[in-house]
């Protein structure tokens, strides 16, 4: 049987403004705009090419990966997601769990506490241990995690990923 490589970046929202009509209204600051787009030249310079993108329906996640995407170049589909907003760990990892075959890389961008969590989580201990020592100490805003493992979506489980590289955020 032949394994597929894949690859999960998880990106925490950039710096919000600290209040709007609602929670998921509220939107990056000027501050939060540019440090998103870093991540997606971040992205851009350890060479990921994203194949799909899932992103919490909340304006602060649509914004981050609007600005991650146009740093980044990327051009494939993006979904914003109700039901990412406000997920829990396990809830997030089975939206992933349902990521197409034909994705080999995908983009999530999510909120806090729940997108460290689920790094660390599915985090088991291959790959970088300097990436994962920097994400342990603290996931900020801007932040963000590429994960890698082989199989399918559908077998994505806690400890199976490696951490191969993080970037601390803002």
């Amino acid at each position: 049987m032949n394994t597929v490589s894949r690859r999960l970046v998880l990106v925490r929202h950039g710096q919000a403004e600290p209040m709007a009509a609602t929670d998921h209204a509220r939107a990056l600051t000027t501050s939060g705009r540019t440090a998103a787009h870093r991540v997606g030249a971040w992205l851009r310079e350890q060479g990921i090419e994203a194949d799909g993108a899932l992103h919490s329906s909340a304006t602060r996640t649509t914004q981050t990966w609007e600005e991650v995407r146009d740093a980044a170049g990327f051009t494939c589909p993006a979904e914003a997601s109700d039901a990412a907003y406000g997920a829990e760990p396990d809830s997030l990892l089975d939206i992933l769990r349902g990521t197409g075959e034909g994705v080999g890389t995908l983009v999530m961008v999510g909120h806090n506490p729940t997108i460290s969590y689920l790094a660390q989580w599915l985090d088991g201990g291959g790959g970088d241990p300097e990436a994962t020592q920097q994400m342990l100490i603290g996931f900020n805003t801007a932040a963000s995690a590429v994960l890698a493992w082989d199989g399918s979506w559908q077998d994505l489980v806690p400890g199976t990923c490696d951490v191969v590289a993080f970037r601390p955020g803002s």
